[in-house]
């Protein structure tokens, strides 16, 4: 559809009137239907936006702003990270603020700044936005030693706890990761294997913590052994190097790693040492990242619902923005995607017939 230029054809910029006049209806209609407000028919609304689209007509945020007291805005504080998890939610967020209406401000922390959490804070505040979504995945020296941050709109924490804050309102999403190790854990118990091994990711981060005590309580719940924790970092390399440990042991038929590329590298090092998978070790990742269905053999995997968890997330901290004396929309659980593809099978005939230890 062709855009307009405005009145009368001119090049001034579209406004309400303009959209109404050729709607043909109010402009008090107009503001209904871009607040989002009832009361407005679905043809009437069609009718509206078509106009709009028509003219490039765009909402004033900033007059809004001062007759609502909001800026229309959500800051965003992640990981400066390049990592699947992260990158990925960041992108899911990202396409659900737009969704909203809302604008983003996005704030990077850098890993290994005492600061950087409550500098972004500040300086999103400063910005005037209308909530902050905190994605920040790892543990950061002297988080809340200064006593707790005083925040004065409402805050979404992803996966993790929420450090030490005040604010009106506090939402959680993202947990859940324990239940998704669990999935995976029980899947390699499920096929006859005795134990499983874990290749766990940097302690330091809140999901790696949770993945780990997932794969540790199925183990105990069963009466198994639990293996050492071996502690990656997540990336193909630290994989490959704990593959080639893993490798030296017989006893290691089932291994879950706590990501894909760990899990990826484990792989290229055991079928290097001539253990082949999964005939002689199965292997369990964890994201299900796009490669994971087409390396060799495909990986199975627990999938992580990052759009689930943004779009969730965000509907419950926009209605604590825009309903801030209303109780907090309900939590749901999140799911669990357990896709099972060839790096899985039971355990060589040698093995099947051990019997595990109780966990220690």
């Amino acid at each position: 559809m062709k855009r307009g230029t405005g009145r009368s054809g001119s090049s001034a910029a579209p406004n309400g009137v303009d959209v109404a006049r050729l709607a043909g209806v109010s402009q008090k209609t107009v503001s209904r239907v871009f607040n989002e407000e009832p009361y407005v028919s679905a043809e009437v609304r069609r009718r509206v936006l078509e106009a709009a689209e028509q003219l490039g007509y765009r909402r004033n945020n900033a007059a809004r702003a001062l007759a609502s007291g909001r800026t229309r805005s959500i800051g965003v504080i992640t990981l400066g990270t390049a990592l699947y998890g992260p990158a990925s939610l960041l992108m899911g967020v990202e396409r659900v603020v737009r969704d909203t209406g809302y604008a983003l401000r996005v704030v990077n922390t850098m890993e290994g700044d005492p600061a950087g959490l409550a500098g972004a804070v500040d300086s999103l505040l400063d910005q005037g936005v209308d909530g902050i979504v905190i994605s920040e995945p790892i543990d950061e020296p002297g988080d809340g030693e200064a006593g707790p941050l005083r925040v004065d709109v409402p805050v979404l924490v992803i996966g993790a706890p929420p450090p030490p804050l005040s604010s009106p309102a506090v939402l959680t999403a993202g947990g859940g990761a324990d239940l998704m190790a669990r999935a995976a854990t029980e899947h390699l118990l499920g096929l006859g294997h005795v134990t499983v091994h874990h290749l766990a990711g940097p302690q330091r981060w809140f999901a790696a913590r949770d993945r780990l005590e997932g794969w540790r309580t199925t183990l105990v719940s069963h009466g198994r052994d639990v293996p050492p924790v071996v502690e990656g970092d997540w990336s193909a390399a630290s994989g490959y190097a704990a593959g080639r440990a893993f490798a030296q042991d017989p006893e290691v038929t089932a291994v879950f790693a706590a990501n894909d590329d760990m899990a990826i590298g484990l792989v290229r090092a055991l079928t290097e040492a001539g253990r082949h998978v999964p005939g002689d070790v199965s292997v369990v990742g964890f994201d299900d990242v796009p490669v994971a269905a087409y390396v060799t053999p495909p990986l199975t995997t627990v999938r992580q619902p990052f759009d689930a968890v943004a779009q969730e997330g965000l509907k419950r901290l926009v209605h604590a923005i825009e309903n801030p004396d209303a109780d907090p929309l309900p939590a749901s659980a999140p799911p669990v995607d357990l896709v099972v593809r060839a790096s899985t099978a039971p355990p060589p005939p040698a093995v099947t017939g051990r019997s595990g230890k109780s966990g220690r």
